[in-house]
């Protein structure tokens, strides 16, 4: 694999995981291509990974909950890179009644975790295909294995996700493209997302994972073709073991912590 011709592109990489996944790949000498919102200091994340790390990195500025947006960036990549390299990792969450979601809420949530990962895999997929080895890493979620009450679409957008990234992988075993999904918990992002998340109580304690740990992890397991990537044994063990009877209202009751309901 000569990375000094080839890119990782990464989404959601202006900070969080998608950052430490960004710092991860730069640490072992990858070019990367930084996608993420306006107005996130991308450009500014793009220089100070390429000072430290000494590699080359590129940004994009978009709105992924947009199809036209998707399609532009696809092209822009194709036209431009050689990526051997696609790590799925902009999502959206939220917590609230359904009743009280706004149409654009729920949209945005699907358009994003749904369809700008569906489509950028599709069009970038010719692009892995003609590298040596290729990897593509969705970020999926624990949510994914159970419905939540106050949460309700964003657990199902995540299940879509573990389910595209199984059925990806079964389909392309036989060629250059490896296909991992990692189902994290939540993420110690800033001190705001980490007090949220202590108001669920045990399981909210339970879950919440330090994003630059992850990160190394999530890397490392990619490149030995871990196909779906562990980083939490014990929120994984309880997710897998619980009955859905139990798990559903347990999770349900540590979100209306979160939200004070």
């Amino acid at each position: 694999m000569n990375t000094k011709e080839s890119y990782a592109v990464v989404t959601g990489a202006s900070q969080g995981l998608g950052k430490a996944l960004a710092e991860s790949l730069a640490q072992k000498k990858i070019n990367v291509i930084l996608v993420s919102l306006p107005n996130q200091y991308l450009k500014e994340v793009g220089q100070e990974i390429s000072e430290k790390y000494n590699v080359k990195t590129h940004y994009y500025e978009v709105d992924l909950s947009i199809s036209e947006n998707v399609l532009k960036l696809t092209e822009w990549l194709n036209q431009s890179f050689n990526i051997h390299i696609l790590i799925n990792n902009a999502g959206l969450g939220g917590t609230r009644k359904f009743l009280d979601a706004s149409t654009n809420y729920i949209n945005t949530i699907l358009q994003v975790n749904v369809m700008a990962t569906s489509l950028i895999t599709h069009q970038l997929l010719p692009n892995l295909l003609k590298q040596p080895q290729s990897y593509i890493l969705n970020v999926s979620s624990m949510a994914a294995f159970s419905p939540i009450g106050f949460k309700t679409v964003y657990p199902a957008s995540k299940t879509f996700i573990h389910s595209f990234s199984r059925g990806l992988h079964e389909e392309l075993k036989n060629t250059n493209v490896f296909v991992s999904v990692v189902n994290p918990g939540a993420m110690k992002t800033n001190p705001d997302v980490s007090k949220r998340i202590e108001k669920q109580g045990f399981l909210g304690k339970l879950t919440l994972l330090d994003p630059n740990r992850v990160a190394h992890y999530c890397i490392d397991q990619l490149f030995k073709k871990d196909s779906v990537i562990v980083v939490n044994p014990i929120s994984w063990l309880f997710m897998q073991i619980l009955p859905i009877w139990i798990k559903l209202p347990l999770m349900t009751n540590a979100i209306k912590k979160e939200i004070g309901v």
